[in-house]
């Protein structure tokens, strides 16, 4: 069985380096995912991945590679485990590849709002600092530009509201802004305590930032025990997955192994492991996709 998934991966890779003349299969294959990715990713994936590599903790070519090698074996495995069919194994190493992608979406998207968090963080805690020192919004925010600790988006950002503040002669609209551009109620609780100071006037708005920095301190230490939890979680869920795929084994092991493969032939049996295959794939994508989601939010 090993021998023919094998076997099946090297014909794969031979029939790539035949047809490109050469080529190695890793420099083809890498081309022509990039082609594929460049004519079909949407705009908006495009800038979170940019920004994955940017912060250099986007996979490598070799790691994507060995992720499709990976996927390929266990697909060929377990499909040949449920069927032992040479035709439907390389159906299920192709459908499981085809994942791959989608995979690589999910953490791109994590690692993008994780430092989108980050960030959010410093820009909350540093324009509070700021104001304590220049009593006034538009002066802080200019602070925190100045000071080389944001990085883009939220740069670009920051530097957007400064110019509608002067633009307009109004901190509003460039609080609306940047509120709906990123929705965080610690963005929106200190943006309602600035426009408050700067049209009703406090004479003790240095309490009221100290308790929102406060508050600060106390989401992210939430937020930074929410990410190890779910990567415990992340880690056994996976497990547990993998284990579910292969309880057939013991099946075959209590009715024997020829009376599972007569079973197989009968159409209805066949149904019913496709079913088991497809939900169970379907129940890990379901984990990965909550543990990849709203990283920071709150």
């Amino acid at each position: 069985m090993l021998e023919i998934i094998i076997v099946a991966i090297i014909l794969i890779f031979g029939i790539l380096y035949r047809v490109n003349n050469g080529e190695s299969v890793y420099d083809f294959f890498t081309k022509t995912i990039g082609k594929i990715y460049e004519k079909y990713a949407p705009y908006t994936f495009k800038m979170v991945r940019e920004k994955t590599k940017e912060l250099g903790l986007e996979y490598t070519p070799r790691q994507y590679i060995i992720q499709i090698l990976a996927f390929a074996f266990l697909a060929g495995l377990v499909s040949y485990l449920y069927f032992y069919s040479i035709v439907i194994t390389v159906i299920y190493i192709v459908v499981a590849i085809m994942f791959v992608p989608y995979l690589a979406y999910l953490r791109c998207n994590r690692v993008y709002s994780e430092f989108i968090f980050e960030q959010i963080q410093v820009y909350t805690t540093n324009v509070i600092m700021e104001f304590n020192t220049t009593q006034s919004f538009v002066k802080a925010l200019e602070g925190v530009r100045d000071s080389g600790v944001l990085e883009d988006p939220i740069l670009t950002d920051v530097k957007n509201m400064i110019s509608m503040a002067y633009k307009n002669g109004t901190i509003d609209e460039s609080i609306k802004y940047f509120n709906k551009k990123y929705n965080f109620y610690i963005v929106k609780n200190m943006h309602e305590l600035f426009l408050q100071i700067t049209k009703e006037g406090s004479r003790d708005a240095g309490e009221s930032l100290e308790n929102m920095l406060l508050d600060i301190d106390m989401l992210v230490e939430s937020v930074y025990r929410d990410r190890l939890d779910r990567k415990n979680f992340h880690r056994k869920f996976i497990t547990f997955g993998i284990v579910l795929y292969f309880l057939i084994a013991i099946m075959q092991y209590l009715l024997g192994r020829e009376t599972y493969i007569d079973m197989v032939d009968l159409w209805y049996v066949a149904l019913l492991l496709h079913a088991i295959l497809i939900t169970n794939t379907v129940f890990i994508l379901g984990g990965e996709k909550y543990y990849n989601e709203d990283v920071g939010a709150e």
